[in-house]
């Protein structure tokens, strides 16, 4: 039972160890190629340098955020790039953006909008919006962010689509960081995020892409309308990121951008119940990846709650044998000793690695408490886990 109990242990860590040290360090030590001037757009060599065909489309979808709109949308139209335009998806909003849109933004010249006006059962409000979006889009190159959010830098839409300059790149994966605020949920809400971008990029640079944030976020139209848009997952709230991406990202066509220049800083949800309703979400889409995708998350998840779970286990097991004054065997000494030292390894190669990927994304957490992050995340993770077990009730999800 003890020994058993001491390989799975072992076995749990050493998959843990291929992740950080094969997968996480691609992040970590990511050389990312130098940022093509500005004043460049991305065109793939020998293709047409027609602004036309080689602009940007920024997308905005918004519901009920004026108050975003009036901050976010004159940064957006200060972008230093030659050819582009912001496309503001006005989604039936109720607390006067129509207004501020067709009244106020006439010295921005860069910016234009559409109105929806109503509801449609075959699709899901968001992904109706990217939609049409995509249709009217000027320029065959999109780049998606929130009204919530705000570009770290004037370079953002350069920096985010310089990668596209390669004939064989289609999608951008950028980082959207959460600003700081005292709390603890603020700290959960950035220790997940970090991990979150640290999977994301580093099985993009590991050559599986499986998914990309919507708040920073550029893909070709093409792209898009060869693989018929939402259609397989229209009828599901969220996804119109990450699942998108999930069907159609492959090694060849997938660049990530760690810029800093190029974040999209958004703002973090204040009460537990609305950051809850958000991760319900985020939940609800994870079960429609691909097989693959889902036994390489669930394993790199399930070992790291695991790892940590078991770890006490046998912590417990330890201290019941010091009580008893009971002896282990020479094996299971071995196995202890063995175990032991590849976890506290493992602890000094996540904090090490994660730590210094948290340094290249804007500090996301500080270096000093990725071991408390390490521990914490572990926790919320299989708590997350078995919620999601003994789920009964169902509640309508909502965008917005």
């Amino acid at each position: 039972m003890i020994t058993a109990l001491l390989i799975t242990w072992l076995l749990l860590v050493g998959i843990q160890l291929i992740y950080i040290l094969l997968v996480y360090s691609r992040t970590a030590f990511y050389r990312q190629p130098y940022r093509s001037d500005p004043t460049l757009l991305p065109v793939p060599s020998g293709k047409s340098t027609d602004p036309v065909q080689t602009g940007v489309t920024v997308i905005v979808c918004a519901r009920n955020e004026r108050a975003n709109l009036i901050e976010l949308l004159p940064l957006l139209n200060d972008q230093q790039y030659p050819a582009f335009e912001v496309l503001v998806m006005d989604d039936r909003s109720t607390d006067g953006t129509q207004l501020f849109l067709e009244n106020d933004i006439t010295a921005l010249s860069r910016v234009r909008f559409i109105r929806i006006d109503r509801e449609h059962e075959h699709v899901t409000p968001k992904k109706y919006a990217l939609t049409i979006a995509l249709k009217k889009a000027i320029y065959p190159t999109v780049l998606l962010t929130d009204a919530d959010c705000r570009p770290a830098s004037t370079d953002w839409l350069a920096g985010m689509v310089a990668s596209l300059q390669d004939d064989n790149k289609a999608i951008s994966l950028g980082f959207s960081p959460y600003d700081y605020q005292p709390g603890f949920l603020n700290l959960l809400i950035r220790s997940e995020t970090l991990l979150t971008a640290v999977q994301y990029f580093s099985l993009a640079l590991a050559g599986r892409p499986y998914m990309g944030v919507g708040r920073n976020l550029a893909y070709r139209t093409s792209l898009f309308f060869a693989n018929r848009g939402f259609y397989t997952h229209k009828n599901v709230v969220g996804g119109d990121d990450d699942l998108f991406i999930n069907e159609v990202a492959t090694a060849r066509n997938t660049a990530v951008c760690l810029d800093p220049d190029t974040f999209m800083w958004s703002k973090p949800k204040e009460a537990w119940a609305d950051w809850r309703t958000q991760k319900r979400r985020h939940l609800n889409v994870g079960k429609y990846y691909k097989p693959g995708h889902k036994f390489r998350l669930g394993l790199l998840t399930g070992s790291h709650v695991l790892s940590w779970l078991l770890g006490l286990v046998v912590g417990i097991v330890v201290l019941v044998h010091e009580v008893q004054h009971r002896s282990f065997t020479a094996s299971e000494w071995l196995l202890l000793l063995i175990g032991t030292g590849l976890f506290i390894f493992r602890k000094l190669a996540f904090w090490g690695i994660v730590g210094r990927i948290s340094y290249r994304l804007a500090h996301t957490v500080h270096w000093a408490i990725i071991p408390f992050v390490d521990l914490l995340l572990a926790a919320y993770y299989g708590l997350a886990g078995l919620k999601t077990l003994f789920r009964r009730r169902k509640k309508r999800l909502y965008w917005r």
